[in-house]
């Protein structure tokens, strides 16, 4: 094990463990002070970044975080490691890392050449080095590409999951949502909603109105009813028109028990999914959600930041071929992420870490009404990763979605974000607005709308 000692400004500094030394390093963050694991001041993290910056990357594939023995994504991270794909940077330290990602010379490609041969505790470690220009620069030379009925994450598109929950689940009011968002271009990542009731029977009912819906107007877009696994499979046994499984992971296997999730579980769900054969242009079948500070909510974070572990948590997603991932950066509150400088901070370090491993990653830019944040955090947080080229973002109705009860971003913003980017949406899905007439200005206003609420039995 390497020397985990560092001097700065007369003071000596020594850090006990890798983890220590990780937690040290990551910028202020309120669930870590709340684990009691966080820097003690402002010298003791510059010291941790000198002792990260020279140390060699190979250590952190005989030095785990979390022990081999007894957690499965530990074993996951150690047992696919590339070691092909790892030679070309094994000589690394991690600020040399830092300095290859960020070489102008290091295109996208080369990225991806090396993701497998990357731990996300390495690339977790790097982003602690890196200003939120650094953090942008790097993800944006990835290109992670997925498919289904569209294709997601080519440059020079930004696509959106259009989120319409209801805190009935009234499919009416649901199709009405849904047919909001379709008239600002949202939803060619996924049409998804979050059941206010979670039985099979409900959610059942719900895919069978969302694939409707996408049937009567013919929409190469993919829809989900983002319920726990295991009512994934079991409504796939009862031929439910189902197109993505979706499912909350977490970094540690005692915070994916939390979830009522393993790794056979979701391999179980994987393949009940791609039996359905549903995909046309692809067969991407899976949806993760994570989140900073899941596994600390859960008892389960073994004395780990909670950076690091958001970024274990996508060695799980990237095992799984998924068609989506994202962070909700802000959701879980202001005992993980306090105020709207450490959500940004945040959204940028998982969308990067995320694209570095090889994941298509979206981000819900949102935030719980008890947070030090509000709409101008937000506008910010989406514009920096529109910049960075983020996968997609998450829309509801008014940017408040009234279910779950927090605030993300409205339809509107997808306009905005577009206008002011150039970005367009999936390559087929832009294909279908224009053929709908919802490409342009005048979609505001469209004549057809009342034609189609009345063919769906919806109010007018």
């Amino acid at each position: 094990m390497a020397q985990l000692r560092a001097t700065v400004g007369g003071e000596r500094f020594v850090f006990s463990s890798l983890a220590h030394v990780l937690a040290a390093a990551t910028p202020e963050r309120s669930g870590d002070q709340l684990a009691g694991i966080a820097a003690q001041s402002a010298l003791e993290r510059v010291a941790a970044r000198f002792v990260l910056a020279d140390l060699p990357l190979d250590v952190f594939l005989s030095d785990v975080v979390v022990p081999y023995e007894s957690d499965e994504v530990t074993r996951l991270i150690i047992d696919t490691h590339d070691a092909a794909a790892f030679a070309p940077i094994a000589s690394l330290t991690v600020g040399g890392l830092r300095d290859w990602l960020l070489s102008p010379e290091t295109t996208g490609a080369d990225m991806a050449a090396v993701a497998w041969g990357l731990t996300p505790e390495m690339v977790a470690a790097c982003s602690r080095l890196m200003r939120n220009q650094d953090l942008i620069r790097v993800a944006r030379k990835a290109e992670v590409v997925t498919r289904f009925r569209n294709t997601l994450g080519l440059k020079g598109r930004l696509s959106t999951r259009l989120q319409p929950n209801h805190p009935a689940d009234d499919l009416k009011g649901i199709a009405v949502a849904v047919l909001d968002g379709l008239l600002r271009g949202a939803g060619d990542a996924v049409i998804g909603i979050n059941p206010a009731s979670d039985s099979v029977e409900n959610c059942l009912q719900m895919l069978v109105a969302l694939d409707g819906l996408r049937e009567r107007l013919d929409m190469p877009a993919q829809t989900c009813v983002l319920t726990h696994v295991t009512n994934s499979i079991e409504a796939i046994n009862r031929g439910a028109p189902l197109d993505l499984v979706f499912q909350s992971v977490a970094g540690t296997e005692g915070a994916n028990r939390g979830f009522g999730v393993d790794l056979a579980l979701l391999a179980e769900a994987q393949d009940a999914a791609l039996s359905l054969n549903r995909g046309t242009v692809g067969h991407d079948v899976m949806y993760f959600e994570t989140g900073q500070g899941s596994a600390l909510s859960a008892g389960a974070h073994h004395g780990v930041d909670q950076q690091t572990l958001e970024a274990r948590a996508y060695a799980v997603a990237r095992a799984f071929r998924p068609l989506l991932v994202n962070t909700v950066v802000g959701f879980i509150g202001p005992e993980y992420l306090y105020d709207g400088k450490q959500i940004i901070r945040a959204g940028l370090e998982d969308h990067f870490c995320g694209k570095v491993l090889g994941l298509p990653m979206g981000v819900d830019v949102c935030y719980t009404n008890h947070v030090e944040a509000d709409q101008d955090d937000m506008d910010t947080l989406m514009t920096v990763l529109a910049t960075a080229g983020v996968n997609f973002v998450i829309t509801v109705p008014g940017a408040d979605d009234v279910m779950l009860s927090y605030q993300s971003l409205a339809f509107e913003d997808i306009d905005y974000l577009r206008s002011v980017t150039g970005l367009a949406p999936a390559p087929e899905f832009q294909q279908w607005l224009a053929r709908m007439d919802l490409a342009g200005e005048g979609a505001r206003a469209l004549p057809d709308l009342a034609s189609i609420t009345r063919q769906l039995g919806l109010p007018a």
